[in-house]
């Protein structure tokens, strides 16, 4: 397994990035999502030679002229309505040689399938490199045809070692997070206003998708045992997300009588005022949680974090340095986190301080876009 792991400030400062082509099939929005609009922003910041191609009508295409992304890098509009879909795949070998990027990256299942570049020996110039890009324990057999597979942490890197890919075409790259926009004061306090939360109350943030790995129902749970006031102050959490479990999430909350506590607030595809206006962010994912952004977030917008400790959170965090850790499935231990980050303040600052050195150092847009760059170069150039 290759690990771009030093930075080289020398390079990515006169960087001549190879030519490249991302490509989603994704209707919707989520994590995967998110990561996408973000790498092609940092793509264009940086002037990289790239194209994107995403599905039509998706969720993505609607937001790219809103964000204005299209008017810095060009965008094709694709198919991609089943994976196994004849047109869409030919839409993609058009795309692909009117395009001749040195690189063609894909994303999640669905474009990697319909991504099948012509088969010639070696990895060099003699058609594009095809980089597939991992965030979780998928089934491989829909990316096994690819040239060489990123994963964002090291443990899904070993798995896919495990799963018979060779060493020397397996990536680990970590996501990076951006630095906070902070709204201006007066704009916070009116979005606190339209939520209907009082000025002295404090608030938990919770975001993800609203399904099992999530582990919303332990988080609910958890907060049934805290009293009203947690160091004087009465709190409120901000549950942002949606997916099938929000009905059953919601009578969870209706019998364990803290609905009212708790506002629902669906998928956000920008976070950031909620991550501006929280006291505390919890996260109670399940062990199979791979990264685990969310913790990347809390830490850029200087938030003391209370994580289950999953397999990603082991791998990135440090309990009681840069955030508080308790096991999985655990309400108890959750709750106990929660209250003691709100009642010692000198002990969540402590985890602040260590969460934004961390985020510098490591999941920096600056860091983590100069070992793509390192890997494309690597890459074109073999």
């Amino acid at each position: 397994m290759t690990s771009h792991a030093e930075a080289h400030p020398d390079r990515l400062a006169s960087a001549h990035w190879p030519s490249s082509l991302q490509l989603i099939g994704s209707k919707g929005l989520g994590g995967a999502e998110r990561w996408f609009q973000r790498f092609c922003e940092a793509l264009a910041e940086r002037q990289a030679p790239a194209a994107i191609g995403l599905r039509a009508g998706g969720e993505l295409d609607r937001l790219r002229g809103q964000q204005g992304l299209d008017a810095r890098l060009p965008c094709h509009r694709l198919p991609f309505r089943t994976v196994w879909d004849p047109l869409s795949r030919l839409a993609v070998e058009r795309l692909v040689r009117r395009v001749k990027p040195q690189i063609v990256q894909t994303y999640m299942g669905r474009a990697t399938r319909l991504t099948r570049l012509s088969r010639r020996p070696g990895l060099g110039l003699a058609r594009p490199v095809h980089l597939t890009r991992l965030g979780g324990y998928y089934d491989l057999s829909p990316y096994r045809h690819a040239d060489a597979w990123i994963g964002n942490t090291r443990q899904l890197c070993d798995w896919m070692l495990q799963q018979g890919l060779p060493a020397r075409r397996v990536h680990q790259i970590y996501n990076f997070v951006d630095p906070p926009q902070p709204l201006p004061a007066a704009e916070l306090a009116q979005r606190r206003r339209q939520l209907g939360v009082h000025a002295d109350e404090q608030l938990l943030l919770c975001m993800g998708r609203f399904v099992t790995v999530k582990g919303q129902r332990y988080l609910l749970d958890a907060l049934a045992r805290l009293p009203a006031e947690l160091g004087g102050r009465r709190w409120r959490l901000l549950l942002l997300g949606e997916g099938p479990l929000r009905q059953r999430l919601q009578r969870q909350a209706r019998e364990l009588g803290i609905d009212s506590r708790i506002l629902w607030l669906g998928w956000q595809p920008e976070p950031a005022p909620y991550l501006q206006l929280a006291d505390l962010v919890v996260f109670p994912s399940l062990e199979t949680e791979t990264l685990g952004n969310v913790i990347l977030e809390a830490w850029a917008w200087r938030r003391p974090l209370v994580t289950a400790a999953f397999r990603g959170a082991r791998e990135i965090t440090h309990h009681g340095k840069d955030a508080w850790c308790v096991p999985c499935e655990d309400a108890p231990a959750l709750a106990e986190g929660i209250r003691l980050l709100l009642r010692e303040p000198a002990l969540a600052k402590a985890l602040v301080e260590q969460g934004a050195q961390r985020v510098e150092q490591t999941f920096s847009r600056t860091v983590i876009m100069q070992r793509y760059l390192e890997l494309y170069t690597d890459l074109t150039d073999g």
